[in-house]
């Protein structure tokens, strides 16, 4: 079983916790669709999730949402909408577009032998028209909606009466005219992941010069979709005010998801705006470079996560687990993670970053205390296992 691999990182007494916790859901079916097998955080954390329900005789399945580049265009935009109260409006065409993808999918996915169907984010939220009776929707919401575009909330609120329950990552994220019951589970990552197993020094020094990047010298890292709400832009702005004091490279280690049409578009501005820069190297890896992501975050000596809003942000986690100090932005789901000053910065300025950067570049011991408590507090809040329990005390919970 994979899930006894667990126990000698999380200890036994969790693992039968689980175990027994599923016996309660034995035979259940449950289904979850999202808009993606690869790229962004929510496909990788169901990669690991999946899996381990059907190892604990919970028959789960995972299909995807499918969609053209104006359905995923319109979707964006939406996205967009529900993190920020943008003065967008959301045209008749584009809900009548939505609805058509929307009823073709239906035609694509059986839902009919399915107790429990779990739909996260927006893309697939109108799928819920298609609901039998007996079974419980829930809508698994990935993004902060605490200040949505009033016109999103409008759109979004036509097809959450129909579901059951709403899962988010904070309670922060929640807006105050949700009227559905909601639950909290913070997402996590999985240790045994090859994003996050133990690496050779010797493989993470090849992969940092396959790279053309120097393991001699200091390295500021970011990792993330090449997104503007990630900012990497800001990011760049601090690295160069740390150079201008300490000998570093900047390393932007990303990708774009198939559901995010503007990814391209923001890789390209950032490569442009770096093409001169030779201590700065722009990254666009295929969804499956995890051991090469997991180099680079080993690799590094800071890392940083420049958000401007943020869903959660598992490469925070992530980048703990290899005992590295974050500077990351007070945003989101980076403020729960960090602890200021304890496991790493948090900063609400390009200034900020590069003042708590230039701190740790000139302080090894502070960079390895704050690299033990970033370990130790991913392992006690945001590994697989703490998340798989709580989605089975959920689902028990809606069904009973």
């Amino acid at each position: 079983m994979k899930l006894e691999k667990y126990i000698p990182i999380v200890g036994e007494e969790v693992i039968n916790e689980i175990v027994i916790l599923a016996k309660r859901l034995k035979d259940i079916r449950v289904l979850h669709v999202n808009s993606t097998y690869k790229g962004g955080g929510v496909a990788e954390i169901l990669k690991g999730l999946v899996p381990l329900m059907n190892e604990l005789d919970i028959k789960t399945d995972w299909k995807v949402f499918e969609g053209d580049e104006r359905f995923f265009n319109f979707t964006k935009k939406l996205h967009n909408m529900l993190h920020l109260p943008l003065e967008e409006t959301i045209t008749s065409e584009e809900f009548v577009y939505y609805l058509k993808v929307v009823y073709e999918n239906l035609t694509k996915i059986d839902f009919s032998s399915y107790d429990v169907v779990i739909v996260h984010d927006p893309q697939p939220i109108g799928l819920v028209v298609n609901k039998e009776k007996g079974q419980k929707w829930i809508w698994r919401c990935h993004i902060d909606t605490s200040t949505p575009a009033p016109t999103a909330w409008d759109f979004v609120r036509k097809f959450l009466g129909s579901y059951d329950a709403a899962i988010f990552h904070l309670p922060e994220f929640v807006y105050e005219k949700m009227d559905l019951p909601v639950y909290i589970i913070q997402p996590s990552i999985d240790p045994l992941h090859p994003k996050n197993v133990d690496l050779p020094d010797e493989e993470v020094r090849e992969i940092l010069i396959k790279f053309g990047v120097d393991p001699e010298i200091p390295i500021i890292l970011q990792v993330s979709r090449f997104d503007r709400l990630k900012d990497p832009f800001g990011a760049l702005e601090a690295f160069k005010m740390v150079r201008k004091n300490f000998k570093c490279q900047m390393v932007f280690v990303g990708g774009y998801a198939t559901d995010d049409p503007e990814g391209e578009t923001v890789y390209k501005e950032l490569l442009n705006l770096t093409a001169e820069e030779k201590d700065v190297f722009v990254l666009n890896l295929p969804p499956d470079s995890h051991r090469e992501v997991n180099a680079f975050q080993r690799g590094a000596t800071v890392v940083i996560q420049k958000s401007i809003r943020e869903g959660f942000g598992l490469v925070v986690s992530e980048a703990m687990w290899k005992e590295k100090p974050v500077v990351g932005a007070n945003v989101g789901g980076i403020r729960r993670q960090i602890v200021h000053g304890i496991t790493g910065f948090l900063v609400e300025s390009a200034e900020g970053a590069a003042l708590r950067i230039k701190q740790l570049l000139s302080n090894d011991s502070l960079r390895k205390d704050m690299g033990y408590h970033a370990k130790e507090r991913v392992k006690h809040r945001y590994l697989i296992t703490r998340h798989l329990r709580d989605y089975l005390l959920i689902i028990h919970k809606i069904l009973s």
